[in-house]
């Protein structure tokens, strides 16, 4: 194959001679993608990307002499280049801490058929784009991350159950995204927060440990038939569809053979418009696809209020630039906007369920 200027140099780096062979064969019959090299561990990782200066990494975790997390801190600190972890799911509660390292998304170690491979080879192209910052000191991204002042207090609110709900669709770049917003949300914050994060099977346990690190919320996998209830992040499965019923309930829905997007940000989205209207508050962010977009829609419909993450501060602008090209956006923001405006929608619905008391509607 003939390469152009513009090849897309990728750097493999796996201690399975398998799972190497594996990727090189997704790669190497690409048009415009060259694997430069393997490494099969993670201190071979930053001698080559120093030599090599790879446009992206494929990173595995558990490996001899130098792990994946460790070469990913390094690598991040003296000179960064967009890491694409891929791993098993036993790795997942490590993949997360990656993602904190400054990785930039997470996939499960794909297979020879079509399916994986599209879907690898779209991430490689997607990510080997992005602009990403090299770490000044060797600290987690996320606990880099600004903190938003906590003017509001919810803790002593009426007991009149929650006013709103918030709902966000992610996918590429999202699981940053989200412990940026949730970690500057208060333990006592009087919504409840459901997320559809498009994620590999078998991930989804650990990401919610890992937000759970650093969100004063608590954080779950969301379960068929539960109520709803404040101060609760709900996440998606991958495996199924999260919407919800009139009674307030969590109702998972099979994912069917052809869905594209797992989970569905789009059912998620649609549901919470149906069942509370005006009282839904839609947030698209970062990611590849258009998923999301026909759910924030219907949020739009019935008097909700959609915003989306801004272009600038988007890993991919992908999903939330679909949902603005429709024009159902009340407002972009930039990530670290985000949270601030959570509060203060719920601040003013929190007020007016205190005026409503002081005339005695209540």
């Amino acid at each position: 194959m003939i390469m152009t200027a513009k090849s897309i140099k990728v750097l493999i780096v796996d201690d399975s001679e398998v799972a190497r062979d594996i990727l090189r064969a997704l790669l190497e019959g690409q048009d415009g993608i060259e694997v430069v090299a393997e490494a099969v561990n993670g201190r071979e990782a930053i001698e080559l990307t120093k030599r090599l200066c790879p446009d992206l990494i494929t990173m595995d975790l558990n490996m001899p002499i130098m792990s994946g997390l460790e070469a990913i801190e390094h690598i991040m600190h003296d000179k960064a280049v967009p890491i694409l972890v891929v791993s098993n799911e036993s790795d997942a509660e490590l993949a997360y801490k990656a993602i904190g390292y400054g990785a930039l998304e997470v996939i499960a170690k794909p297979r020879l058929d079509a399916c994986d491979a599209d879907a690898f080879v779209r991430q490689v192209r997607l990510l080997a784009g992005v602009p990403v910052i090299t770490h000044l000191r060797r600290r987690s991204s996320i606990d880099a991350a600004p903190r938003v002042p906590l003017p509001y207090v919810f803790s002593t609110v009426p007991d009149a159950g929650f006013q709103q709900v918030f709902v966000i669709a992610a996918s590429t770049g999202g699981p940053q995204a989200l412990a940026s917003v949730l970690s500057q949300l208060p333990a006592d914050f009087p919504a409840p927060v459901l997320i559809a994060q498009h994620i590999s099977d078998g991930f989804i346990d650990d990401m919610a440990l890992w937000l759970s690190g650093v969100c004063p919320m608590r954080v779950k996998v969301a379960e068929e038939g539960e109520l709803l209830r404040a101060g609760c992040v709900y996440l998606s499965p991958s495996e199924q569809h999260l919407s919800i019923n009139a009674a307030h309930c969590v109702t998972l829905q099979e994912r069917r053979k052809g869905d594209i997007y797992h989970p569905s940000c789009d059912i998620l989205l649609s549901s919470v418009a149906e069942v509370f209207g005006s009282k839904a508050i839609g947030i698209i962010m970062t990611g590849m696809g258009r998923d999301g977009p026909e759910g924030m829609r219907a949020i739009f419909a019935r008097g909700g209020i959609t915003l989306a993450q801004d272009e600038a501060s988007s890993i991919i602008y992908g999903m939330n630039a679909e949902a603005v090209k429709l024009g159902v956006i009340q407002r972009e923001l930039g990530l670290a906007e985000i949270a601030s405006e959570m509060l203060r929608i719920a601040s003013l619905a929190l007020a007016n369920v205190w005026a409503a008391g002081s005339r005695g509607e209540l």
